[in-house]
């Protein structure tokens, strides 16, 4: 490489919708959620009792999921059933985020994110 020359860095292009679906992958609440659909389809009214939270509540974290293509809503008489749209697509990307975070040796703790405003970096083996 001469003086010239530098290493180009990498360039990510992050669209609204990428932003929209990690937003959407960022609350404990509907990665919660996702998880219990993980286990098949489900009544709203049995997340309702499963997560111990308002209907209005549940039904707010499905809508963001739904509006990310993350789960389906389908009516049944009175009752509204929700359903992982791709589950084994989902499972890839938690798991890429889970791969990017051991190769990093970063120990996150959401508890230091919440209190302080940023993650806790340790390195694997320090206090």
């Amino acid at each position: 490489m001469t003086m010239n020359e530098r290493a180009v860095e990498p360039r990510f292009e992050v669209s609204d919708g990428q932003a929209a679906l990690f937003h959407a992958l960022a609350e404990p609440t509907r990665l919660a959620l996702l998880r219990h659909l993980s286990t098949g389809e489900h009544r709203v009214r049995d997340l309702v009792e499963h997560t111990h939270l308002a209907q209005s509540t549940v039904s707010k974290h499905l809508a963001c999921l739904r509006d990310c293509g993350l789960v389906t809503v389908r009516s049944e008489g009175r009752a509204s059933w929700v359903a992982l749209t791709d589950p084994a697509r989902l499972a890839a990307v938690l798991a890429a985020a889970d791969a990017h975070l051991s190769a990093s040796g970063v120990i996150l703790s959401l508890e230091d994110h919440r209190d302080h405003g940023a993650p806790d970096h340790h390195q694997e083996g320090e206090p």
